[in-house]
């Protein structure tokens, strides 16, 4: 109940953000008619609408995000030939072509004296709702980063349409008062003609800024009210224990509110108290869900009885989850003759790791030869009512789950854990003693003391302090120009890339992605075209080939492939780490860029 709260409250917010503005004019096309035949109906068709589509986009495949933009042009054109006809109306008439007819008769239905009809301002809203792009906001974020994670649901519907609700709330007082000034301009001025006219310029308007992608692009890099800074407040205020709920609630907070903890975790060893007993923290969910499994048969709970069991909740391309796979590795090794039996959860953060053949190969490459559950539905991530990538479940021989840990770090911890339950299951002589720490590759322990660049999102859904003049344009190729001298943890694009919502595409010969970090290490999650064929890419820092600063994927000159969908690691310096500017120049056209993160 809690969270439908926080979603109407930021979609009353909604009005308060740049990009609502060009939405605003096809609401108050509907100023001057009376309200509860048109202005509600026309509000209503644009809340469910929306509702609809973003349930789908949160929750769907790219099937939908295609769908979605054929919706959106044929809208753009309805509602053009709409405006048309307000503007020109006697130029309507004379127009033959069905689709400016059927805009002249939605016209005319809608003007119809004294008698506005319902279902064409129902219409209207539902082509509203198509274009209807709110700014994420960390409320909006919230909402439909849990419906990614946590699977279609009511609850993911009941939320969006909280959310369409506020909105409309808002838009529907601000047409009242709307309705209100038109009004008294006809009755005082006689200007009832020249303010349809006006109407359907601004509707004209309203299409060309969607059109040129000026609703996500432009007005969404803008913040004339600070609705993000509200909305964080409203998250802090109303539910100050939703985080720490560990139910499906507490996901979604964790996974939007703090993205940086969700692949960026990292802990301190404390002292361990061995003989301290471990809590029961619950059962160990069904593991039906996975949709395959590698190197083992499909496991249940009741298989495994009698087992110590480590579930490592991974995805290959996350660096934290890499640097952690070593302990992993080596714990399953280590005790596996003593009665563990570890199982990797691999749950995709990115589209192309829900690939079953791209994880078989990732699997083989990392030397994996545990059990490998695919999760791609986030079944047993909810079961675990898990947040985090990545995260370490103890099981023990009953099947409680006896100790848990999120994200890097407190290694020690978790070993000595483990030894405690085999030792409580009745194993004699477990090992003792730490398994090593890896020293080198891309697997090695971040150096924390001079990380000071987090990890940066490409996509538009998630992207933080993009720097390219004129911000990004979604879903539509783009020329950019890279920032010329950006500041600390700023970058941009060069050349013409299509950025979509988890990752942008460049569309032209050449591109180059340049940004100011301040790591010891640099990694980008990349992929080839398409096609299949392979990129070719070279790497510079300030300017130079990165010479002894290369990473594993990069030689001295800083040239490099990308053959596959991973993790990519461009930088490892060896000396003092400071400001430096990284730029990547991609040879090839068709490059998929998803991620930096840094070490």
């Amino acid at each position: 109940m809690l969270l439908i709260v926080l979603a109407y409250l930021g979609g009353v917010l909604t009005i308060l953000s740049p990009c609502i503005l060009p939405v605003l004019p096809f609401v108050f096309s509907r100023a001057d008619q009376p309200f509860v035949r048109s202005g509600l109906p026309l509000l209503a068709g644009m809340a469910l609408t929306f509702a609809a589509v973003a349930t789908l986009a949160a929750v769907g495949g790219g099937w939908v995000v295609a769908a979605n933009q054929y919706g959106r042009w044929l809208a753009l054109v309805m509602l053009a030939l709409f405006g048309l006809t307000l503007l020109l109306p006697r130029l309507a008439e004379h127009l033959t072509r069905p689709l400016v007819a059927l805009g002249n008769r939605l016209s005319s239905a809608a003007h119809a004296s004294g008698a506005p009809r319902a279902g064409s301002s129902f219409l209207l809203g539902i082509a509203t709702g198509l274009l209807w792009a709110p700014c994420a906001g960390p409320i909006l974020g919230l909402v439909l980063t849990g419906a990614a994670l946590h699977g279609a649901s009511v609850g993911t519907t009941l939320l969006l349409l909280a959310y369409a609700a506020g909105a409309a709330t808002s838009l529907a007082v601000a047409l009242l008062l709307g309705s209100k000034v038109f009004a008294a301009m006809k009755r005082s001025l006689g200007a009832g003609e020249w303010i349809r006219r006006g109407l359907g310029a601004a509707m004209l308007g309203g299409v060309a800024a969607i059109a040129l992608g000026l609703d996500t692009g432009a007005l969404a890099s803008v913040s004339t009210v600070a609705t993000s800074g509200l909305e964080q407040a409203l998250i802090r205020d109303l539910s100050p224990a939703a985080t720490h709920t560990g139910g499906p609630a507490g996901a979604m907070m964790a996974a939007q509110a703090q993205p940086e903890a969700a692949m960026r975790m990292v802990r301190t060893a404390a002292p361990v108290e061995t003989a301290a007993a471990l809590p029961v923290e619950g059962q160990l969910p069904p593991l039906s869900g996975a949709v395959q499994w590698l190197n083992s048969p499909p496991l249940t709970a009741q298989d495994l009885r009698g087992k110590v069991v480590l579930l490592d909740v991974w995805t290959y391309s996350c660096i934290n989850c890499l640097r952690t796979l070593p302990y992993v590795k080596a714990w399953a090794s280590k005790y596996r003759d003593q009665g563990l039996v570890v199982i990797g959860v691999h749950a995709p953060e990115f589209a192309f790791e829900r690939n079953v053949a791209n994880v078989k190969r990732a699997v083989h490459e990392l030397g994996i030869d545990y059990p490998v559950a695919i999760d791609n539905h986030y079944a047993i991530w909810r079961a675990l009512h898990n947040e985090y990538w990545p995260a370490e479940y103890l099981v023990d021989a009953q099947g409680r789950i006896r100790h848990h840990h999120f994200g890097e770090g407190e290694y020690a911890q978790t070993e000595h854990a483990i030894q405690q339950l085999l030792a409580e299951a009745g194993h004699r002589n477990v090992a003792t003693g730490l398994v090593g720490t890896p020293d080198k590759g891309v697997q090695m322990a971040p150096d924390n003391a001079d990380l000071q660049s987090p990890e940066t999102y490409i996509g538009y859904r998630r992207a933080e302090r993009f720097a390219s003049p004129g911000g990004q344009t979604r879903n539509l190729p783009q020329h950019y120009t890279a920032p010329a001298r950006p500041a600390l943890n700023q970058w941009g694009l060069a050349g013409t890339w299509q950025v979509g919502g988890a990752h942008a595409t460049l569309d032209g010969a050449t591109g180059r992605i340049v940004y100011r970090f301040h790591a010891r290490d640099l990694n980008l999650v990349l992929g080839p075209a398409k096609d299949g064929k392979p990129v070719r890419f070279r790497v510079s820092i300030d300017g130079a080939p990165p010479g002894a600063a290369h990473g594993v994927d990069v030689d001295a000159k800083g040239d490099g492939t990308i053959t596959e969908q991973r993790l990519y690691q461009l930088v490892r310096q060896d000396k003092t780490v400071t400001d430096r500017t990284f730029a990547i120049e991609f040879l090839d056209p068709g490059v998929q860029a998803y991620a930096f993160t840094f070490g």
